[in-house]
């Protein structure tokens, strides 16, 4: 990791964080279709309490692909993102806005990472955004290709040492804050 991002870190950056996967448990082969199957990752609402001051704004982009394919209904994932949000700002951390994708991979034109829609929405409520001065944390190829189509710095939550799409890898998005720290 750049020892030197917390320095580099002034209110001007934004932090852009997957969902699933980097915020909560990621259910194998399936998708997260209710508040009850919500469940946070260890050290997540401390962590994200800790950059609350770090950062201007925290703005989570999510592939919510489970919509498209009719699991599950757009007033599953926004109250499950009301949920995630209200605990998060209970624990003294933020959200500023939720984007999320209920496309398919197959639909054209889709909204979804690796593409830039969700950032395109951002910026467009948050006009100050520089991608320039922002990290994207995921834990995906496509989180990671997101970040690298505008720029920003990247973060991959994976167990390996280095990601070739990546500007540094952590175990979790806790370990990533408490290195952050620790230079």
């Amino acid at each position: 990791m750049n020892h030197n991002l917390l320095k580099q870190l002034t209110p001007e950056w934004t932090l852009f964080l997957d969902r699933d996967g980097v915020i909560n448990e990621r259910p194998l082969n399936d998708y997260v279709r209710s508040e009850k199957e919500f469940k946070f990752l260890p050290g997540v609402l401390q962590a994200l309490k800790k950059v609350d001051d770090v950062f201007n704004r925290i703005i989570v982009v999510t592939n919510q692909q489970g919509v498209g394919k009719g699991l599950m209904g757009r007033e599953d994932v926004e109250r499950i993102h009301l949920l995630m949000r209200e605990s998060i700002g209970a624990a003294g951390g933020r959200i500023n806005a939720v984007y999320y994708c209920p496309d398919l991979a197959e639909t054209a034109n889709n909204c979804r990472k690796p593409g830039t829609k969700m950032a395109e929405w951002a910026k467009q409520d948050f006009p100050e955004i520089d991608f320039g001065k922002s990290v994207m944390i995921g834990d995906t190829d496509s989180d990671m290709a997101f970040g690298r189509n505008l720029g920003m710095y990247n973060i991959m939550i994976t167990n390996e040492k280095q990601h070739p799409l990546a500007d540094a890898c952590f175990i979790s998005l806790a370990d990533f804050v408490e290195k952050l720290f620790s230079n």
